[in-house]
């Protein structure tokens, strides 16, 4: 239950740094280190995994799928979720490694609550929309 209320403080802390349109990324974001980053999660996941970074119009930059698993990363912070119904242990393991935060679908669906104008453009918007979805 800690490290819920942790993750939700921090959901909502992210949701209000500023950017350019304040949905798809941050001001400052810089997506050449992400995806380095994201290249090391992917090889240290193992030699299957795959890094798909052609993402647009979204809250994620890049999706790391492997044998039955798939991990968003966000565009704030160092946000991961994975997308399989069951999270791969190891997986979760390397992510904390690199220092991700992974949210738990439980805290993802829960409805958002947050300071930007995305209801008005998802009705029904959920956290998982906010920061792992496309926009």
């Amino acid at each position: 239950m800690h490290d819920d209320l942790r993750l939700l403080d921090l959901l909502h802390t992210l949701d209000r740094l500023a950017g350019p349109d304040h949905l798809e990324f941050p001001d400052g974001y810089d997506r050449a280190p992400v995806r380095a980053r994201a290249l090391r999660l992917a090889a240290a996941l193992g030699p299957e995994c795959l890094l798909d970074d052609a993402v647009q119009d979204a809250s994620f930059g890049f999706t790391v799928s492997g044998p039955g698993f798939g991990v968003r990363l966000s565009n704030y912070g160092d946000l991961a979720a994975f997308t399989a119904p069951t999270p791969d242990a190891q997986a979760e393991a390397v992510l904390s490694g690199l220092g991700y935060d992974v949210v738990p679908p439980h805290l993802l669906r829960r409805p958002y609550d947050g300071v930007t104008r995305l209801p008005d453009h998802v009705p029904g918007a959920t956290w998982w929309t906010r920061f792992f979805d496309y926009l």
